[in-house]
């Protein structure tokens, strides 16, 4: 096995996932990354493989809005890496349209938050066994356009909506990766294991695919320099890798200045995070059976 430190990464085959694993990848690590099939792996290999052609890649095939690949991708991984030194949870999407999984979850909560939370319950004892593991969950400013929050309502409501009434969905589930951020921090206090959270600015690259001007738009935005992917990537590979993140937990930090923010209430009640946390435990009680 490696002797380099290992990162796991979510959607790292494009945006700002792919942009973080090149360049985490000149730092001197193995990279473990989650794919949906092998075109799109190659792809991603091939372009940090340009920059770092010593860099060792590891690819995990499954599709993660499903818990069932997600447990799977989980086990693999752990099973193969007793010990991972950095999990980051960046794979995500916003929909326009609801859309229910064969497991019965709303696309939007299962992608941007179950699955980040069973992978991270999976890879636990693999961040522990680290010297410094660290966990990093991308989350958003969307969150400040969240509606008003209902649980356990929200984890399960697969109610149709808009492409309008898409942000709301889409804010709700970057702030409930903000509460979970902060319970896991409590909760991994008294180990060696951070977790912290992020926004990544707005970028261009999350426009959304439903959307049939998306790339359209994508073109016009990157012609006039707006919604720069590289800001993003630039902080998760900040709070990856930089001595002075080492110990600090449980934060919430900003694109441009890394700056440490606030998030929109209920973001910061605790009551909320553990009450949020026990339903999620209840609701994936099946997928997390070792």
């Amino acid at each position: 096995m490696s002797g380099y430190p290992i990162v796991v990464i979510t959607g790292a085959t494009s945006g700002i996932g792919q942009l973080a694993a090149i360049e985490i990848a000149k730092l001197g690590t193995k990279l473990v990354l989650t794919a949906r099939n092998e075109e799109r792996a190659k792809i991603a290999e091939r372009l940090i493989k340009e920059v770092s052609p010593d860099t060792e890649v590891d690819f995990y095939f499954g599709d993660l809005s499903l818990m069932k690949d997600t447990r799977r991708i989980g086990l693999e991984i752990k099973e193969n890496y007793p010990k991972v030194d950095v999990l980051i949870n960046n794979a995500g999407i916003h929909g326009f349209e609801q859309r229910i999984t064969s497991e019965g979850f709303a696309e939007m909560i299962a992608v941007n938050y179950l699955t980040p939370w069973l992978l991270t319950d999976l890879l636990k004892e693999s961040l522990i066994n680290a010297e410094n593991g660290k966990i990093i969950n991308v989350a958003s400013e969307s969150s400040r356009n969240h509606g008003k929050l209902k649980l356990p309502d929200d984890l399960i409501d697969t109610s149709p909506f808009t492409a309008k009434g898409s942000s709301e969905v889409y804010g709700k589930t970057k702030l409930i990766n903000i509460m979970f951020t902060y319970e896991l921090a409590r909760q991994l206090s008294n180990i060696k294991v951070t977790a912290n959270t992020l926004n990544p600015g707005f970028n261009n690259t999350g426009l959304g695919r439903d959307l049939w001007f998306s790339t359209i738009l994508g073109k016009i935005l990157k012609l006039l320099n707006i919604g720069n992917p590289k800001r993003g990537a630039d902080l998760i590979v900040r709070l990856a890798t930089e001595p002075k993140f080492r110990n600090i937990t449980g934060r919430y930090f900003t694109v441009g200045t890394g700056a440490e923010i606030e998030p929109v209430y209920p973001g910061n009640e605790k009551l909320m995070q553990q009450s949020l946390w026990k339903i999620t435990e209840e609701l994936l009680l099946d997928y997390t059976k070792k």
